[in-house]
């Protein structure tokens, strides 16, 4: 693989001039200390779950990207999401440094606009993408075709169209219908570089609703019911496909390594029977993600150099075993690269005392974030902009939105002072918030702000109700 940046002396990529321009800290700007190495993979600071470049700003304030927060919701009002670019660009150079010879995917389902393409494609990265519009936004903000993957476990006509017209470098066949559509849509003469996305039946992730491994959910071919070698047999058969590897996705939020090792055990076992079977030898082997991330003080998140060291190890030891040689390896983190670094602030706009519970709700909730109604995502919030003087006391913290389950906190400390007007900041909010984000309500979607080096830019704005009442033309 080629990258588009170079490697520095330090084995880093090294910015465009125009980046590391930007990036230079402004006069009076909020400092923090330099990056070396990602957090420790559990933490229990107070800031432990905070983007790398955060810093206390004074009055209770917290400064991230060297842009106090306070100012951010002064100037681009809430409720609002934060990026912290810096803390992107070394969560992508540290997947690169820990996987040195393989091929690192970010993947864009967790978190995509113009901006974070064009940061994934400095720092060397591929791009995972699920659809036509995640494909075409990806092409239009100049990412390279051919260094992306295609997945989904129903790809439209129109997603396979739009990757063979604009040249995906790899499609995920997720059934086999897709086999003969694809085929049939290949142009005569070329050929499409395929993967299978297999089923290797192991249970991993953070809740039911995001295992992916295992028979019983909607992605993926089985090996154990044959489903995988059937799909595999007719892919050879095809002589405009051209099957270059495996794939499999475990899940989401693993946060241990014996999965992705049981995993590499399943799939080099299935690779031996296609040399057996088929006389083919398979050349790439792609984990998926599914990496865990902490999102609040004390969770365990998972070891990027234990899964690199330990996967590589398992790998040369099952090839050489099975006298294969070893394929090229491929991940594709997509929370663990966007999800620590972003931030979102609410309004506090009411306080409700019932009973033994306090209810803060605030200008947000479930339609710009689902995921704890979803999978009962557990955050961190913290108050900031003013000084609270009085102690924390457990409060739930809920969204505007007219369902019970609109809650975005259950049970967190805050100052019992807490009042309408205050600023909530929230961690790792990066990733599967807004791009899940919903209309429900008609409430619109917050904006996207980067921080580096003391500035502050937009990225995404916020949806007016005026983009919404364009859509609606039923009169």
């Amino acid at each position: 693989m080629s990258h588009p940046t170079p490697l520095n002396p330090s084995g880093n990529r090294t910015l465009p001039r125009a980046v590391r321009e930007t990036a230079a800290p402004a006069s009076g700007a909020v400092t923090a200390p330099p990056r070396t190495a990602l957090r420790p993979p559990s933490g229990d600071g107070p800031l432990s779950v905070w983007p790398g470049s955060t810093t206390p700003a004074g009055h209770d304030d917290l400064a991230v990207g060297g842009v106090p927060l306070t100012e951010v919701a002064d100037r681009f009002g809430t409720p609002s999401y934060v990026l912290d670019e810096d803390e992107i660009r070394h969560r992508c150079r540290a997947y690169l440094r820990a996987f040195p010879e393989a091929e690192v995917y970010y993947a864009a389902k967790a978190f995509l606009c113009r901006a974070m393409v064009h940061w994934v494609r400095e720092e060397g990265l591929g791009l995972d993408v699920c659809s036509a519009g995640e494909l075409e936004l990806a092409v239009t903000a100049g990412f390279p075709p051919e260094r992306m993957v295609l997945h989904g476990n129903a790809k439209s006509p129109a997603d396979l169209r739009a990757a063979l017209r604009l040249g995906v470098g790899r499609i995920a066949l997720d059934n086999t219908s897709e086999i003969a559509r694809l085929a049939a849509a290949v142009p005569a003469g070329a050929r499409q570089k395929v993967l299978i996305r297999v089923v290797p039946g192991i249970a991993a992730g953070g809740h039911a609703k995001i295992r992916t491994g295992t028979d019983d959910q909607k992605f993926g071919l089985s090996i154990a019911d044959g489903s995988a070698q059937h799909a595999i047999a007719r892919v050879l058969s095809q002589p405009r496909l051209e099957l270059v590897g495996l794939h499999c996705h475990l899940g989401s939020q693993i946060t241990t390594v014996k999965p992705y090792l049981s995993a590499v055990r399943r799939l080099i076992g299935l690779l031996a029977r296609i040399r057996e079977q088929h006389g083919v030898t398979l050349p790439e082997l792609d984990l998926g993600g599914g990496h865990g991330v902490a999102y609040r003080p004390g969770e365990p998140a998972l070891d990027l150099a234990a899964l690199a060291a330990r996967v590589r190890a398992e790998l040369a030891r099952g090839c050489a075993a099975a006298g294969l040689p070893v394929p090229r390896l491929a991940v594709e983190p997509g929370r663990a690269v966007v999800g620590p670094a972003g931030v979102v602030l609410y309004r506090v706009l009411s306080v409700k005392r019932t009973g033994a519970h306090t209810f803060v709700a605030v200008d947000g909730g479930m339609s710009d974030n689902p995921r704890p109604a979803l999978y009962g995502v557990r955050y961190a919030p913290r108050l900031v902009g003013r000084d609270a003087a009085a102690a924390t006391e457990p409060v739930t913290v809920v969204g505007r939105h007219c369902e019970a389950g609109d809650v975005l906190a259950a049970d967190v400390p805050l100052p019992a002072d807490v009042r309408p007007g205050d600023l909530l900041a929230v961690p790792v909010a990066g990733a599967y918030q807004l791009s899940m984000a919903s209309g429900y309500n008609l409430v619109g979607r917050p904006p996207v702000v980067a921080v580096t080096g003391g500035r502050a830019r937009l990225l995404v704005r916020r949806e007016s109700l005026a983009d919404m009442q364009e859509r609606d033309i039923g009169l």
